[in-house]
Formats: C-alpha cells, structure tokens, sequence
C-alpha cells in the first residue's frame, strides 16, 4: 500500500507500517525525529493530498482545536490576542477539513478531544494508550472513513492522575510536561505511542 502520514514528524505509525512492507511516508513542515529522514517528506501537506494514496493517516496541530485551551478565546479579557487566536482556530478547523475531505478512500483522522466534535461531526471512537499496551492516559479522538475501528490489543492499568487544588487532574505524564520547554511540551503531547502506532498498521494496513 502507499500510505500518508500527515503531520507526522516523529514517524511513529510510518516505522510500524514500514516493518509490514508498505510504501509509507511521514510528511510534516518540520524535520522528522524518527531517525529515518529517506522516508519523510519535509513540505506543505496540501500538494501532497492531490497524490493518489491508498491509506491516508493525518494528525493534524491540536493547539487551537483542543478544548483545554478554550479560556484563552476570551475577547473581553485578552483582547487581540484572542482575536488573533480565533483567526488561527479558524485556519486550523479548514487545515482538519481538508484531510476529510481529501480524495482517498481509506482515511483516519487522529486528535485529541476538542471542538471539532460540533464544528464537524463527533468522532467515530475515543482510544486511550493504556487499551494497547502502554500505561498511559491520553484520550484520543479519531474521525474514520473506509475503515475499522481500533480494537484494543492490551489493556493496562491506567495510571495514577495529579490531582489540583481546584478539584481538577490530568494525567500524571502531561502534568509533568509543563517542566519542558513549549517545543518540548507540544512534541511530547503530540506524540503516537508504540501500541496505537502498531495497531495503526496492523488493523488498517495488514
């Protein structure tokens, strides 16, 4: 199969669809980090998407999509930062749009959760990491078209969550992020684990 990673600097699903023997290519504006830059194309997704594909995988920037950042779309208290942040919102709600509607037959769309849910349409399932072998929470909303669902392969313990004065937790792991530089976080966040990137290709591409 020819298959599309979009977005996809880290080469995580494109390694696993790669040990399966399929013409796969990460593609991200940003250098790969997966260690195996013959394989990536380092342009604007866009062009790439007139290209026929058989599989098209896209993990498109959650920064302005996620819900956890709503509070900073507020106008009366931020001003023009927030005018610029909903221009931005609305570039990347089109930047989503285009993968869904791009001409290929078998696509899946990954994110986290967030308000593409009412500008688009609800996701076709929520995974977590800790369902494929990784002890990891991590709600993940994937969009499908002309495929299955994933089916869980491993399910592990969830791990423990850091809980706030204010009542409110998160994942340990992601709380723990706010130490890393804003680069480093968004990476690190953004990040397919090992037995979702392998259920990836072993359910959709075997």
């Amino acid at each position: 199969m020819r298959i599309l990673l979009a977005c996809e600097e880290s080469q995580a699903v494109t390694i696993e669809m790669r040990k399966l023997g399929h013409e796969a290519f990460s593609c991200d504006l940003l250098p790969c980090s997966g260690g195996h830059p013959e394989w990536h194309l380092q342009q604007d997704v866009a062009e790439l998407l007139k290209q026929k594909w058989d599989l098209i995988i896209a993990f498109p920037p959650c920064t302005y999509l996620t819900v956890t950042g709503n509070r900073w779309f507020n106008i009366e208290r931020y001003g023009e930062q927030a005018i610029q942040r909903h221009k931005d919102r609305e570039f990347a709600i089109r930047f989503f749009k285009m993968f869904a509607e791009c001409d290929c037959q078998k696509v899946a769309i990954e994110n986290p959760v967030g308000i593409m849910s009412s500008e688009w349409r609800k996701p076709d399932q929520i995974i977590n990491p800790y369902e494929f072998g990784d002890a990891f929470e991590k709600k993940t909303c994937l969009w499908i078209k002309g495929l299955p669902k994933l089916q869980p392969t491993k399910i592990v313990e969830p791990p423990k969550r850091t809980e706030f004065k204010s009542g409110k937790s998160m994942p340990t792991w992601y709380a723990d992020a706010w130490k890393l530089p804003k680069e480093e976080r968004a990476k690190l966040r953004s990040k397919t684990f090992e037995g979702i990137a392998k259920a990836m290709a072993m359910q959709w591409a075997s």
